[in-house]
């Protein structure tokens, strides 16, 4: 009986133990565990970009089709994305046209916004560009403006600062924007190229600088004033004699006189296309002066644009290797014609020849 007890006894802990273990184990469910998956964020088609002067627009993601507010911006897109542009402010003629990309010559004229102020906003508008660019110079009105032309074409409009010194921070600027950073980085690359070597030349020739005149229009008695955003280039390079109470901000420069010209009587005169360059040696008056009569004078390239500006955009790099080159041999050590092919192949994507290098610098000084 005792026997049988204990057996008992040790039947009824062994299913207690049993038991307690069972009941502390997790209960079971059907449920799964619970696992977070990462939201999958939806495509990103517009982003903010913020321009030169402060204003923040929104814009496509990945710009395709820009049009240029102007002459100025269309120099600068026709070097960084000639292949996005949808307009031109103004074409080329027969001379000028083997120069630029072929892909710009069938596009739709549209003028520009600064300057001729003849921007054509009902043709832009039936473009669709995703962007309207502008570059160059922020006059004191460009916040209103660049709203004004995002107002009425519903298309945004930004502005992008470029003068002589910020033409490297600006192609980085809309490399990023249009998506061509390498381009972007390659063509700033080469502009702070210039312009160190620039700075290496003038510091060396110091305050020796040579009084110049820069001069246009029909009789050659316009000049491109001292102070002036047209004459920046020329200021660095030379003594500017071409000082007056306003200087004008237009292309078309100050009118003057031979009586004024006459009392600057500079060291060295350049003249612009199609002004009276041909015609000075002969004329009595123009003899006057010392640089007329020592042939200290040149005629400033204009293809596909004139090289010291007109409008004044990164062709002005042209002059800045130009210029030094010419008026201060000894300090400028480098080969002026093989940076300037350089330069055309760059911003145009064209390559020049020898032969097409001195028709085009027939008249700069740097054709022996």
């Amino acid at each position: 009986m005792k026997k049988l007890l204990a057996l008992l006894l040790a039947l009824t802990l062994v299913f207690a133990l049993f038991a307690g273990c069972t009941s502390t184990a997790p209960e079971s469910t059907d449920e799964p565990a619970d696992v977070s998956t990462p939201e999958i964020p939806a495509e990103v088609t517009e982003v903010e970009f913020t321009d030169s002067v402060g204003r923040t627009v929104t814009l496509p993601s990945e710009i395709t089709r820009v049009a240029p507010s102007g002459s100025l911006a269309q120099m600068f897109l026709i070097a960084i994305a000639p292949d996005l542009m949808v307009s031109v402010a103004s074409g080329y003629s027969e001379d000028a046209q083997k120069y630029v990309p072929e892909s710009l010559l069938s596009l739709p004229e549209v003028g520009q916004f600064y300057g001729s102020d003849d921007l054509n906003f009902e043709t832009i508008a039936s473009i669709a560009p995703d962007v309207v660019i502008d570059v160059g110079e922020p006059k004191d009105t460009i916040v209103e403006d660049m709203d004004s032309i995002t107002e009425k074409l519903a298309i945004p409009a930004v502005h992008v600062t470029a003068a002589l010194d910020s033409t490297p921070e600006a192609f980085r600027t809309l490399g990023k924007l249009l998506g061509r950073e390498d381009k972007g980085e390659e063509l700033a690359a080469f502009c702070e190229k210039i312009l160190a070597q620039a700075d290496e030349v003038m510091t060396a020739v110091g305050t020796n600088k040579k009084s110049a005149l820069f001069l246009l229009g029909d009789a050659g008695t316009n000049v491109m004033a001292q102070g002036s955003f047209h004459s920046e280039v020329f200021d660095y390079v030379t003594d500017n004699a071409a000082v007056v109470d306003s200087p004008s901000g237009k292309g078309s420069g100050n009118e003057t006189d031979l009586e004024a010209i006459l009392v600057w009587n500079p060291d060295v005169i350049f003249f612009y296309p199609n002004s009276v360059y041909a015609s000075v040696a002969d004329d009595p008056t123009w003899k006057q002066l010392s640089a007329i009569a020592n042939g200290s004078y040149y005629e400033i390239p204009s293809l596909p644009y004139n090289w010291a500006g007109s409008p004044p955009s990164i062709n002005r790099y042209l002059t800045l290797i130009w210029l030094p080159s010419v008026l201060y041999p000894d300090a400028a050590g480098y080969d002026a014609a093989a940076e300037i092919a350089q330069y055309y192949k760059l911003f145009y994507g064209y390559d020049l020849s020898d032969d097409e290098f001195a028709a085009i610098a027939a008249n700069t000084g740097l054709v022996k």
